[in-house]
């Protein structure tokens, strides 16, 4: 009976957290376009369901039932398994994420590196729809996107480095927890910024966002791919973002404790704060986005 209330447990904790992640992502893509929009002063999404909220669904609606077409040229097989590769390490990466101290689906000693790993993992998914698609845009995306990502991962892993120097163990938890008096973000700003910095370019996010530059590359790695493949493509990128922002709310700004240990603060659910601090960290990317210009790519290795 105890294997069976643990078993149940556990996948309740898997189905929670796919879940989450996958609403979130259908919802921060809306919070994206609505953001840009503020910025550029018009109002974004706004036509299906209340304030544009189901215009993702539609999207999402309208790439289900679009012909998936394969390039005759394309290796198939490849072809087809890098977007699925791509969602499959992005969702896999939030085992570890500890949204409370006991919502956590795997709580390992190793948390952290568990974490670093299987991120780095994600850029071959990107290599294997750029070489697969047999074409040069795509390919010329998949380069840029393997040396960025490889570039940015050394500077957020020196990062990481100065965070675990600080708390003397690679549990997420532990993290957290050591963050109990003063978030590390005060003690470690210039860390901040650079860690930042860097999940800018580790996501490929604007302005750095050259391996699918549309004026130079049309759409890069994912140039040839369109219905679903190029949704789960989608998905996979946004939920790397989710991670990072979860990535950072963890090491610099407490994770799921409350900024102040007073009421009514301290009665709200560690949930509550650690998916309130994604957003926010989420917002800033959405803001730079709107906000910086493209970088051209030497500039971009040479920042790295």
């Amino acid at each position: 009976m105890i294997y069976l209330t643990t078993f149940l447990s556990e996948i309740y904790k898997i189905v929670f957290i796919l879940l989450l992640v996958l609403v979130s992502v259908t919802l921060i893509v809306w919070l994206d376009r609505r953001v840009w929009g503020f910025v550029q002063k018009r109002r974004g999404p706004n036509v299906v369901g209340p304030f544009g909220l189901f215009q993702t669904l539609a999207d999402a609606l309208k790439y289900i039932f679009k012909e998936i077409i394969i390039p005759a040229s394309a290796n198939k097989v490849i072809f087809v398994l890098a977007p699925i590769v791509t969602l499959t390490l992005a969702l896999i990466a939030w085992a570890v994420v500890p949204f409370s101290n006991k919502l956590v689906l795997a709580n390992i000693n190793v948390g952290i590196l568990y974490l670093f790993a299987v991120s780095s993992l994600s850029v071959y998914g990107i290599i294997m729809g750029g070489w697969a698609s047999n074409s040069k845009y795509p390919f010329l995306g998949a380069i840029r996107s393997a040396a960025q990502m490889v570039s940015y991962e050394v500077s957020i892993g020196i990062i990481i480095i100065n965070v675990l120097l600080c708390v003397g163990s690679l549990n997420l938890n532990d993290i957290v927890l050591a963050q109990k008096n003063v978030w590390f973000i005060f003690p470690l700003f210039p860390m901040f910024v650079v860690f930042f910095i860097s999940a800018l370019a580790e996501t490929n996010r604007p302005p750095f966002d050259l391996p699918e530059a549309e004026s130079e590359l049309v759409a890069g790695y994912q140039t040839e791919y369109s219905g679903m493949m190029y949704a789960l493509f989608w998905l996979g990128e946004y939920a790397n973002i989710l991670l990072l922002c979860a990535l950072g709310s963890i090491l610099f700004l407490g994770g799921w404790l409350s900024p102040i240990d007073i009421y009514p603060f301290n009665i709200l659910p560690g949930a509550f704060w650690m998916i309130f601090k994604i957003l926010l960290l989420f917002i800033l990317f959405a803001l730079v986005k709107a906000i910086v210009p493209r970088y051209r790519f030497d500039q971009l290795m040479r920042i790295g």
